[in-house]
């Protein structure tokens, strides 16, 4: 060390005093803080011993200035506030988001929109310099929300595949979704290889969420000549799964199978069958999707389900946010990183009771 450095008593180190303690100038030390890699490995040990010996603390609102990071990210969920908590999905999804967001020393900013009238309040506030990004989910297919980012040129990740409708132009937006399609093909033949001839199907919103299609969609691929009055559409909650199994059974009593989109809505259909005496999976076998935990393995009987990794596709769009958030270097400017791809995360088939 160049000269003998202590904790000043009195008043709080300074960029200077650490500059003239480590024998370096005060840009050099501004570029060790901000974790540039242009610093030599032995400067940069110097540096960090004389801000840990004189505690020195970097002003946050000085470092913001040059960074241009607030250290916040925004989470916008278009979906009703109480919806989010009582759903298991958001609840996992949250916890992948919240923990990635940590280990990189930032902060969520939760914003709800359930009424068309609180969007031009949103978008001030995303355009206003508050936040380095965004996560979005639960967005539907006319939500007026990603447009709006575009135009702003916010760093964005998306939960779940932007639905585009017909005729409308596609947009190169960074996604994180699971294989739906794939993974909805994988429950139908299960139900197939048992043998059910008349399986059945609860869709969730398919002209809304992408992944609402896409389970759909799955479904069709093993069974392209299957009866309109097997499928019914829905919402993705429990009650939206009840009141559809119904209308399956008053529609198909002779219905022996039902891939369900949702573990959620496939509690609610488990209710209606017990309801109505049919022996789960002898009369009737039921698939779910998702493998929540709260859900799949308390219901009666456990839930063989399709298992997605919420909470890590939480932790993943943090992750590639940054990754589009940060210059090479790990701390430049908004927007400076490298270009990004979406992705697709695998889905697989867990086998309890219920097919």
């Amino acid at each position: 060390m160049t000269q003998q450095t202590r904790r000043l008593p009195g008043r709080r180190p300074t960029l200077d005093d650490v500059a003239r303690g480590s024998g370096v100038s005060k840009s050099t030390v501004s570029r060790v803080i901000n974790g540039e890699d242009k610093v030599r490995a032995a400067v940069v040990e110097r540096v960090r011993e004389v801000i840990a010996e004189l505690g020195y603390v970097p002003n946050s609102a000085a470092r913001q200035l040059v960074t241009r990071r607030n250290n916040a990210i925004a989470v916008v969920a278009s979906q009703p506030q109480n919806r989010l908590f009582i759903d298991p999905f958001f609840d996992l999804h949250l916890r992948g988001i919240r923990k990635e967001l940590v280990a990189h020393g930032a902060q969520p900013v939760l914003l709800f929109l359930e009424e068309p009238e609180e969007y031009p309040r949103v978008g001030d506030f995303l355009g206003g310099g508050h936040v380095d990004g965004a996560l979005l989910f639960s967005l539907r297919a006319d939500d007026p929300l990603p447009g709006m980012i575009d135009r702003l040129g916010l760093p964005a990740v998306f939960g779940g595949r932007p639905l585009v409708r017909e005729g409308e132009p596609a947009h190169d937006r960074v996604y994180v979704d699971a294989d739906n399609r794939g993974g909805a093909r994988v429950a139908v033949r299960h139900l197939v290889s048992l043998g059910r001839e008349r399986v059945a199907t609860i869709t969730g919103p398919v002209g809304q969420e992408a992944s609402a299609l896409d389970r759909l969609d799955g479904y069709r691929d093993v069974l392209p000549g299957a009866s309109p009055l097997l499928v019914e559409h829905s919402d993705y909650t429990r009650q939206g799964g009840a009141d559809a199994m119904a209308a399956l059974l008053d529609r198909r009593p002779d219905l022996d199978a039902v891939f369900v989109a949702s573990d959620l809505m496939a509690s609610g259909a488990l209710q209606v069958l017990r309801e109505r005496g049919r022996r789960v999976p002898e009369d009737v076998a039921v698939v779910g999707f998702d493998d929540l935990a709260p859900i799949a393995g308390h219901t009666d009987p456990p839930l063989t389900t399709v298992h997605q990794d919420i909470e890590g596709m939480g932790r993943l769009m943090a992750r590639l946010l940054f990754s589009s958030t940060e210059d090479p270097a790990g701390g430049g400017a908004q927007g400076a990183g490298h270009p990004l791809s979406s992705v697709v995360t695998p889905t697989r088939l867990v086998v309890r009771q219920s097919a």
